[in-house]
């Protein structure tokens, strides 16, 4: 048996359907009218233990409502969830103490209370026995560089120094399985790369499954090996994360420094095997298919209209590919 479960998962609300003006406001106070909206369509998957899984879409595509579902917060319309041979909704208590979860900037640190009673709670909570939590808050103090941050309050804290803290507190009790949902929104890129390391070591030494959600599409990059892809409440892909790069990552990014420019090449050069993104006097980039045409045949026709003094040349990233993806699905 995997470690979880999910099959034809579905979340269906209800919302109030509002009439505009004031007698619009009326009538909804005496008769209601409500209509529904299914943020999660028959999704499936499974998850081993040890994975690190990419969980993303775009806004309201059903990323945290699955989530939710996962923890217990929420109860499916319809369909199946076990974690860890449990049914969240059905045994929140039971299945809390495998898990951790951080869910935005939401704390579960005591806003009043320097950081390090706020762990000593978290690990009276969790009954973790002494020489676990000394040897877990050791190693996180170093990993997190949390030294300076455990005897403040954690009002006191940055946004950068609070995630910090909370990554730590999420993963003291060594649980199985932990949900981060977008836990480096409006951090810096120093910190972020802090958290992404201690998240792989982790996993490394503990086998402990990850299901990131996030935006930052570096987290992923950096961090899982897995993708599930949402779209509307459904998966358009589930995979490892190289072969989603290689199926859909077929374009590549090239930028030539240029001078002697007599023509603007966005009026001149007609061609569907290439596509001029930017143009300026000294700089083109542009946009091909690798399976199409070459980087030396795209240079032999830019040469007719300037000097190429140089060319720097990149493969798709998540991001770009995922954009790609969305504008299909939506035009």
């Amino acid at each position: 048996m995997s470690l979880i479960e999910v099959e034809n998962l579905v979340k269906t609300y209800k919302i109030i359907q509002k009439d505009d003006g004031l007698l619009g406001y009326f009538k909804n106070l005496v008769k209601p009218k409500y209509k529904e909206i299914t943020a999660v369509k028959g999704v499936n998957f499974k998850l081993e233990e040890g994975e690190l899984v990419g969980y993303i879409g775009e806004n309201g595509a059903g990323k945290s409502t699955t989530i939710k579902m996962l923890t217990g917060l929420l109860t499916p319309t319809s369909g199946k969830v076990v974690v860890d041979g449990i049914i969240p909704y059905e045994k929140r208590i039971q299945n809390n103490k495998n898990i951790g979860a951080v869910f935005g900037q939401k704390t579960q640190l005591w806003w009043d209370l320097p950081v390090i009673e706020s762990f000593q709670l978290i690990k009276q909570m969790y009954k973790i026995p002494d020489g676990e939590y000394r040897k877990n808050l050791k190693k996180f103090t170093e990993l997190l560089e949390l030294k300076e941050l455990l005897d403040k309050q954690v009002k006191n804290l940055s946004l950068g120094q609070k995630m910090r803290c909370e990554i730590a507190a999420t993963f003291i009790h060594n649980p199985k399985i932990v949900y981060l949902d977008e836990p480096t929104i409006g951090l810096d890129v120093f910190v972020k790369e802090n958290i992404r390391k201690f998240i792989k070591d982790i996993n490394k030494e503990k086998n402990t499954t990850v299901i990131l959600t996030t935006h930052d599409l570096k987290d992923i990059e950096d961090v899982c090996n897995r993708i599930i892809l949402l779209d509307q409440g459904e998966i358009i892909y589930d995979g490892e994360k190289q072969k989603f790069k290689d199926a859909y990552g077929k374009y590549i990014f090239a930028e030539f420094v240029v001078s002697n420019k007599n023509n603007s090449l966005n009026e001149n050069i007609k061609t569907s095997t290439f596509e001029i993104i930017e143009e300026t006097d000294t700089n083109i980039k542009i946009r091909f298919n690798h399976e199409k045409i070459t980087i030396m045949q795209i240079m032999n026709e830019i040469s007719k209209y300037c000097m190429v003094e140089d060319i720097h040349m990149r493969e798709s990233e998540l991001e770009d590919i995922l954009k790609e993806i969305y504008k299909g699905a939506h035009q």
